[in-house]
């Protein structure tokens, strides 16, 4: 998708007895009032996918170009997002916890704020600097800090009000107006949405078919599932007292089952085909073959049927069966390192690069956030400061990188840094990826060097644990990345074999959990697995070699990352074959003893499924 920056001039917008009037007041009169030009006081909005993205009274959303601030003074091109929609919306989840409405701020935290953030994660810049310093501009002149709480104050009718009383679309819906809230000309558009997203909406709904060809279509879609079909009709009164029922199974099933509709007073050819006597008929299709037919609006039996259809397609786990609170629930929120040092003795161990104005605008960022929060700490320039730890980790000494790294661990904890460092890795993967490398996988590499010293290795684990909070890593990267992937398994098996340091033993246990976590929660909504199963194995080979050695500190994080792969592992896969053969459930079972409660209980949650 294309994503671009629309900009907007709020000076030109003033209400006057309920009329807006154009004044341009910045550009007339700055000069003379602040002693300093200002061209505009800007305003700014991401627009992609037909939808514009801004920030005022919480993030809002609406039709490009339909909010009460009129047309943009200018559109830039900001690049292309291939990022899925469902990965995009999470993040701006996560934004929206950032930006509420009660943290606005003219000042130091407004919609441009917001406009770079979300420019950055979708595309990997920043907006134009211009636009972000401009607040700074104002506040560096003796009338600017005078006059903030009454430009603040003035300004908020025009910054937070609300959109248009026009139709808003709801966040990621395609929109099918124009810039200047016309209807486009496809008729063959749903709502605006693309094909895929249309398909994506159809899931868990009921198809209604009057087409032969649409109707082949779909039972070939479902060809490694399961199928039916509801034979009805317009005079049927029988048929219409189950079509709830029908809507239900249809939702309950989801993605499991394609439950189609075909009323033969329409679809003759397709009554004909299926040679149609009585209505409501249903037939019933499993992997692709005819499972069984009937006749009759007998609720009970329609759902028992269809049940039973969807356990013959989808078999339930053996462990599904058993009694295991902690391995069938999800495990939402990674381990991470969050613990603060005094920074400015952290940063005066870097020496000359200390005064570096990246090192300075990234340590300004976490003494910020970690003061006031998220909403009181403006992101810095995140490809900036990309660039310079990659230039750091080949120019300085590996033992001066420490204080760095552990700088970005603790920018990592924000899910608007951990989101771009974790998009950087996936645009690696893509057909034409950037030639230049990303900067986790350099300072993971570099970490595993045998020359690394420990501070240096124990803080790329923990800052890999902080990597989690971002959605995009579970959600994409690590499900189109095996070598990412890889990479990072290689610095769990190393870190636990480190019988010297049990801290970086039990961090290492926490990234192993995190990484585990990330696999077993599609596993739970039988979807599939993110890690290939060749890195699950390895994993598992390192974990099991691990637990029978490791103290208190990391064997929690050991034992129910063990469980989360073993969950729901596919019978007669080899992950099942490594854990037969190296013995897995003595080796579990043999760090019961003289442990408290909560490891006995999990010991035991874990041998079940090893």
């Amino acid at each position: 998708m294309d994503v671009e920056l629309y900009v907007y001039d709020l000076s030109k917008v003033r209400l006057l007895a309920g009329r807006h009037i154009s004044q341009g007041l910045a550009r007339q009169m700055s000069a003379g009032f602040l002693g300093v030009h200002i061209d505009a006081v800007y305003h700014t909005a991401i627009v992609f996918g037909g939808i514009e993205y801004f920030f005022g009274a919480g993030v809002q959303t609406t039709y490009p170009g339909a909010t009460h601030h009129g047309r943009p003074m200018e559109i830039i091109p900001m690049g292309k997002t291939d990022l899925p929609l469902e990965v995009i919306l999470e993040y701006l989840e996560s934004l929206k916890e950032v930006y509420t409405a009660e943290s606005y701020d003219l000042f130091i935290h407004n919609c441009n704020n917001f406009s770079n953030d979300f420019a950055m994660f979708l595309v990997g810049k920043n907006i134009p600097s211009h636009i972000t310093s401009l607040p700074q501009t104002v506040l560096n002149t003796p009338f600017g800090q005078m006059l903030k709480p009454q430009l603040d104050q003035a300004m908020r009718g025009i910054t937070q009000a609300p959109v248009a009383s026009a139709p808003v679309p709801r966040s990621g819906a395609q929109s099918n107006r124009n810039l200047n809230g016309s209807s486009a000309a496809s008729a063959t558009r749903i709502n605006g949405a693309t094909a895929a997203a249309a398909e994506e909406q159809a899931v868990g709904k009921v198809h209604n078919v009057t087409q032969l060809r649409n109707l082949e279509a779909l039972l070939d879609s479902a060809k490694t599932s399961c199928a039916v079909i509801f034979f009805t009709s317009a005079t049927c009164p029988p048929c219409k007292m189950v079509y709830p029922a029908y809507d239900e199974l249809a939702a309950e099933a989801g993605a499991k089952a394609v439950l189609i509709k075909v009323d033969i007073s329409q679809a003759y050819e397709i009554g004909s085909r299926y040679q149609i006597r009585v209505t409501p008929t249903f037939i019933t299709f499993l992997r692709g073959e005819k499972e069984s037919e009937w006749s009759g609006a007998n609720e009970s039996q329609l759902r028992g049927n269809i049940r039973l259809l969807l356990q013959m397609a989808h078999p339930p786990h053996p462990h599904t069966k058993l009694r295991l609170p902690t391995l069938q629930r999800q495990h939402r929120h990674p381990v991470t390192y969050a613990k603060v040092p005094p920074l400015d003795k952290l940063i005066a161990k870097l020496g000359s690069s200390a005064n570096d104005p990246d090192v300075i605008s990234l340590k300004n960022f976490v003494a910020a956030r970690h003061a006031s929060g998220a909403a009181d700490a403006p992101l810095p320039s995140l490809p900036t400061i990309s660039r310079y730890i990659q230039n750091a980790v080949q120019s300085l000494p590996l033992e001066s990188l420490f204080p760095l790294i552990d700088l970005l661990r603790l920018s990592l904890i924000d899910a608007r840094v951990s989101g771009f460092f974790a998009e950087e890795e996936e645009e690696k993967r893509k057909p034409t990826p950037s030639s230049s490398p990303t900067t986790i996988s350099t300072l993971i590499s570099t970490a595993l060097s045998p020359t690394s010293p420990y501070t240096l290795r124990i803080v790329t684990v923990q800052l890999a644990c902080n990597l989690f909070t971002s959605p995009l890593l579970p959600r994409q990267t690590l499900k189109t990345s095996p070598s990412f992937s890889n990479i990072l398994i290689q610095l769990i098996t190393s870190s636990l074999l480190d019988t010297a340091h049990a801290p970086i033993r039990a961090a290492a246990a926490s990234l192993a959990f995190n990484l585990a976590a990330a696999n077993h929660a599609p596993r739970l909504e039988q979807e599939e697995d993110l890690l290939p199963e060749s890195a699950q194995v390895e994993l598992m080979a390192g974990l099991l070699e691990a637990v029978g050695r490791e103290g208190e500190d990391g064997l929690k994080g050991l034992l129910l990352a063990v469980g989360l792969l073993a969950y729901g592992a596919p019978q007669g896969g080899e992950l099942v074959d490594l854990c037969e053969a190296l013995g897995a459930p003595g080796v579990v079972a043999a760090v019961r003893k003289d442990r408290g409660e909560e490891i006995r209980k999990l010991v035991a949650e874990v041998e079940k499924v090893v």
